[in-house]
C-alpha cells in the first residue's frame, strides 16, 4: 500500500453546523446510556448549540473523543423461532445521541478528505455519495455481458465474510488510516475513539455489567462504514487480474478468459492471495456461504472446480447479490418470480383494509409495500423480454384496481394517470434515463463513465446530447444500460437533455410520460 505524504486537517465546527447536522438526524425515540433520545436533543439543540460547538471544537484541538460518549447500550432485538436461544435475537447497539453529532462532524470531513484524494478504489461502492447498489450491479452485469458477447468463459465469486465489521484489529486500521494520511490530531483523535469503547446489555429495567471492547468498528456508529471501507480497500491491490467489485463487506469477483482451464487455474491463484491477504488482516471467510457462478451457455468442466485452500467452492445457478438474484444466463426470471411472490403477499394487504381506507391512503400503502419492489434496481433486471416482466405488469394492474376499488377488467390506462403512477415499462425507462442524464453531465463514477461515449457531432443543435451505440453479438448484452439505455436517451427530447439538474429531468420526464396517458 502506497503511503501518502498528505494529511487530514480537522477544520472547527461553528454552530450553525452543528445545528444543520442535529435536525437532518432522524428523530428517534430510542433512549441511550444517558436516557436521552435524538427527539429531545433536536428540540433543545438552539439552546445547547454554543457549549456543545465549544466541545466539538475542544475534541478536535485535542485529539481526544470523549470518555462518556463511547458506552453503548445493547438491546436484544427477537427475530424468530424459539425464544430461548440467544441466535434467535439480534443485538441493537445504542450509541449516546452526542457521539453521533460529534462523529458527523468528524466524518464530514474525513469523506471530504478521501474524496478529493481519491483514496478509496473505484469499485468500493458501499457507503459513499453518489454510488449506489444500482451502479455496482450495472457494472458487475457490464463485466460479464462483455465477456459473453466475446464467446469467453466467465466466472463470478460471491464471497462471504464473517462478522467483517466486528473483526476488525485496531492497530492496522490506524496503521492504514496514517499511511492515508489520517495522523496527527486526526488520527490521535480515531484512536481515541477506537479504544477504550464499553457496552452493556439492557433488557427491560435489567442491566448487564459494562466490558470493554478491543476490536471491530462500532455498531450502529457513523464512522464505521467509513473506517471499514479504509480498512478493505487495499484489497484491490491483491490481485492485478481479477475484476472485484465491493458494497462495504459484500464482496464480488469476477474473471473471464478464453480457455476454461486458464479460467479454473487463475481464479484458483489468484483466490490463495485473497485468502492470505484476509489472514493477515484478521478477516475470516466463510467458505461454505462462499458461491461461484459461470455465465453463458458453453460446456464447463466440474471436474476442474474453483477452490479455496483445497477446499471445493458451491457451483450455483443463481444467487442473491446485492438484494437482486442474478442467475447465470443473466436472464432475470428467478428475481422477477421472487418479487412477484413478495409484491402478492403486499396485495393481500391491500386488499383486506380496502374498505376501510380512501384512494389517497390506499396509494400511500401502494408506495410502501409494493413500489419498492418495482424500483429497486429495476434499470438492471427490467431492461429483458416482456414475456419474462409480464407478470408483474399484470400484479401492478391489479393493485391499481384495488387503489381506485375499480372492477376486475377495468382498464387502468387513466387509472395510473389519476394517482400518478408510472406504469412498469415507463418505470424501467424513467429509472435507466436517470443513469444516463448523469453520464451525459459526468455525475457517475469513473469506471461507469467510461462506459458511456458522446457523439463527435452530440453537441449541434440537431444531434444534441447522442451518445454511441455499442455493437453488440447477444440478445443479452443489448439488454445492458450500456446499449438499451443509450437507445432510450438518444430518443429523448432535447428539452430533457438540457435539464440543468436531476430534480427538474424527472419532473418533466414523468409529466411528459403521463401526458401520453391522457391520449
Amino acid at each position: 500500500m502506497t503511503v501518502l505524504f498528505i494529511s487530514l486537517f480537522l477544520s472547527a465546527t461553528n454552530e450553525q453546523e452543528v445545528i444543520n447536522i442535529t435536525l437532518k438526524c432522524k428523530s428517534k425515540s430510542s433512549m441511550d446510556y444517558h436516557d436521552i433520545n435524538m427527539s429531545v436533543v433536536k428540540q433543545v439543540i438552539l439552546n445547547i448549540a454554543s457549549p456543545l460547538t465549544y466541545i466539538c471544537n475542544l475534541s478536535f484541538q485535542s485529539g481526544c473523543f470523549p470518555k462518556k460518549m463511547k458506552i453503548a447500550k445493547v438491546i436484544p432485538l427477537y427475530k424468530s423461532n424459539d425464544k430461548h436461544s440467544f441466535t434467535n435475537y439480534r443485538p441493537i447497539s445504542l450509541l449516546p445521541q452526542f457521539s453521533k453529532i460529534l462523529e458527523k462532524l468528524f466524518n464530514s470531513r474525513l469523506e471530504k478528505f478521501l474524496e478529493k484524494h481519491k483514496i478509496i478504489n473505484v469499485g468500493q461502492y458501499g457507503f459513499r455519495t453518489q454510488r449506489t447498489t444500482s451502479m455496482a450491479i450495472i457494472e458487475a452485469v457490464e463485466e460479464i455481458t462483455n465477456a459473453l458477447d466475446k464467446n469467453k468463459y466467465a466466472v463470478g465469486i460471491f464471497v462471504d465474510l464473517k462478522k467483517a465489521f466486528d473483526t476488525i484489529n485496531h492497530s492496522i486500521l490506524l496503521d492504514k488510516l496514517e499511511r492515508y494520511g489520517v495522523r496527527g490530531k486526526a488520527g490521535n483523535w480515531l484512536k481515541s475513539y477506537l479504544t477504550g469503547r464499553e457496552q452493556y446489555v439492557s433488557i427491560g429495567h435489567y442491566h448487564s455489567e459494562k466490558l470493554g471492547i478491543t476490536c471491530g468498528v462500532p455498531q450502529g456508529s457513523v464512522l464505521g462504514p467509513k473506517l471499514f471501507n479504509v480498512y478493505i480497500n487495499d484489497i484491490f491491490d491483491v490481485s492485478q487480474v481479477l475484476k472485484l467489485i465491493l458494497f462495504a463487506d459484500d464482496t464480488n469477483i469476477f474473471f473471464s478468459s478464453d480457455d476454461y482451464t486458464d479460467l479454473v487455474m487463475t481464479v484458483n491463484r489468484e483466490l490463495k492471495l485473497i485468502k492470505k491477504w484476509m489472514d493477515i488482516n484478521k478477516l475470516s471467510l466463510n467458505i461454505n456461504k462462499t458461491k461461484a457462478m459461470f455465465f453463458g451457455n458453453l460446456k464447463y468442466n466440474i471436474e476442474l472446480p474453483i477452490t479455496i485452500e483445497g477446499v471445493p467452492i458451491d457451483n450455483v445457478s443463481e444467487n442473491k447479490f446485492l438484494g437482486v438474484i442474478i442467475d447465470n444466463k443473466i436472464s432475470w426470471k428467478p428475481h422477477v418470480r421472487h418479487i412477484k411472490t413478495k409484491i402478492s403477499r403486499s396485495l393481500a394487504v391491500l386488499n383486506k383494509v380496502k374498505p376501510y381506507l380512501d384512494k389517497d391512503a390506499l396509494r400511500t400503502l401502494y408506495c410502501t409495500l409494493v413500489l419498492p419492489y418495482f424500483t429497486y434496481c429495476v434499470e438492471v433486471w427490467g431492461n429483458t423480454y416482456k414475456n419474462t416482466t409480464n407478470p408483474l405488469v399484470t400484479v401492478q394492474k391489479r393493485a391499481l384496481r384495488i387503489i381506485h376499488k375499480a372492477g376486475y377488467l377495468d382498464h387502468t390506462h387513466k387509472l395510473f394517470l389519476q394517482a400518478k403512477l408510472l406504469k412498469f415499462q415507463d418505470l424501467v425507462n424513467y429509472n435507466t434515463s436517470i443513469i444516463l442524464y448523469k453520464a451525459f453531465n459526468k455525475l457517475l463514477p469513473a469506471n461507469l463513465q467510461s462506459i458511456f461515449e458522446i457523439r463527435e457531432r452530440a453537441y449541434n443543435v440537431r444531434g444534441f446530447g447522442q451518445f454511441k451505440l455499442p455493437r453488440t453479438r447477444t440478445t443479452r448484452k443489448g439488454f445492458c444500460v450500456s446499449v438499451c439505455g443509450v437507445k432510450i436517451w438518444n430518443s429523448l427530447s432535447l428539452q430533457l437533455k438540457q435539464c440543468k439538474n436531476i430534480h427538474r429531468f424527472k419532473f418533466l420526464y414523468k409529466q411528459l410520460v403521463w401526458s401520453q396517458y391522457n391520449q
